[in-house]
């Protein structure tokens, strides 16, 4: 097991080796949290594989999640941990690959929408409108969770772009960041993944005193393990079903805890057919 970092000369030839590639199972994931945090979950995943397949297997920490779709068209990781989007942006990249296994709860994700405690606004069943003239910041631009059905509830409740409702709009990047900047106030409202929230919560982060969830949004799909359509030609036939089972027959409770996740469950990109249908209609595919 190795993890991979993207930079210098050697991941670059690495990367351009086909011979490398072919012995190696590289992968990767959205970095939803800091890029020392997203090495520790998932190096241990990549031990978990290489013990289930047989084969060696690298973990290829990217800055961004535009980067991590890049990687995945560009074989230079074969599968993937995405967010809903990003996942159907990668399998519309690459003729033939699918998405194989997703989290338990992730048929039924929500995004929370938090604010920090000055704005005076308090958790409800209904959308918050009376943060209309606050500042918001999203997660990342492509975050299903962090930004794509933030953006799209705020047009259905209110009827209005995030700009027109909101006096400032930006992005912090991932969740772990928008959590702390609605903490410290930076920024007044925010939306992010439910489960980054209440895992900080569960761990006594300071950031929860100040930042408070004021609404959720209701379910849709979200995170997959995607991986790409040649991976049986390169591995041996039936290589992706193997993956999936893998995925599915993953019991580690430390390993789970790290996504956090209950228990994967096996996935097919018609489950993340409302998630195109929304990103389409926002104009975030082409």
């Amino acid at each position: 097991m190795r993890v991979c970092q993207l930079m210098g000369a050697f991941c670059a030839a690495l990367f351009l080796s086909g011979a490398a590639a072919a012995q190696t199972l590289y992968f990767s994931a959205i970095p939803d949290e800091d890029e020392t945090a997203l090495v520790t979950r998932f190096s241990k995943v990549a031990a978990y594989l290489e013990s289930q397949l047989g084969v060696e297997v690298a973990f290829v920490p990217v800055k961004s999640y535009p980067a991590a779709v890049t990687a995945f068209r560009n074989d230079q990781v074969q599968l993937a941990w995405f967010g809903g989007l990003s996942g159907v942006q990668a399998r519309l990249m690459v003729p033939g690959a699918r998405a194989i296994a997703q989290g338990s709860e992730d048929p039924t994700f929500i995004s929370y929408f938090i604010a920090h405690e000055s704005t005076g606004l308090v958790r409800g069943e209904s959308f918050p409108t009376a943060a209309r003239g606050m500042s918001f910041t999203f997660g990342a631009k492509t975050s299903t969770s962090g930004r794509l059905m933030p953006e799209f509830h705020i047009r259905e409740e209110t009827g209005e772009a995030p700009e027109a409702f909101f006096a400032r709009v930006g992005y912090s990047g991932d969740h772990s960041q928008t959590l702390r900047l609605v903490a410290s106030g930076a920024w007044q409202v925010g939306a992010l993944n439910y489960a980054v929230y209440d895992k900080a919560v569960a761990a006594g982060a300071p950031e929860v005193a100040t930042a408070k969830v004021v609404w959720q949004t209701p379910p849709y799909p979200d995170y997959n393990w995607t991986i790409r359509g040649d991976v049986d030609a390169r591995f041996g036939a039936g290589f992706a079903d193997r993956v999936q089972a893998a995925l599915v027959g993953m019991t580690d409770p430390e390993l789970l805890a790290s996504f956090p996740r209950e228990a994967f469950i096996p996935a097919t990109n018609a489950d993340f057919d409302p998630i195109e249908k929304t990103a389409r209609e926002l104009g975030l595919l082409e």
